[in-house]
């Protein structure tokens, strides 16, 4: 994953193709959690993060969030109890890019670990 966390998303304007199967699941295995799932013909990153509470999910998917403005790259965000589900793609494409995975890397960085018991 470091080369993906080293790496800053490039803006995307469209006019390229969408990543095929084979380069998708290459990056897929450097964002562990996440997984492609598609919507409407739209392939898509997608990764529920679970918390102790509702305070907890949405203080991580406020961090998400400053991550995505700093990156100009900007995932939906499903907040609920004890949970954050983030789906990224890249709507100029309709599809997935490299900036996707760039994002996912950099989300899961701030998943917060485990509480020792």
């Amino acid at each position: 994953m470091s080369d993906l966390l080293k790496s800053t998303c490039e803006p995307c304007r469209g006019g390229i193709p969408p990543l095929e199967d084979p380069a998708i699941a290459e990056l897929l295995r450097e964002v562990p959690g996440w997984r492609v799932v598609e919507v409407d013909g739209v392939k898509r990153l997608e990764r529920e993060f679970r918390f102790d509470s509702f305070r907890a999910a949405v203080g991580f998917a406020v961090q998400a969030g400053m991550v995505a403005e700093r990156e100009d790259h900007h995932p939906d965000l499903h907040v609920g109890w004890g949970k954050v589900r983030v789906e990224i793609w890249t709507h100029a494409i309709s599809g997935l890019h490299r900036n996707d995975f760039i994002l996912a890397a950099k989300v899961s960085a701030i998943e917060p670990k485990p509480r020792p018991s």
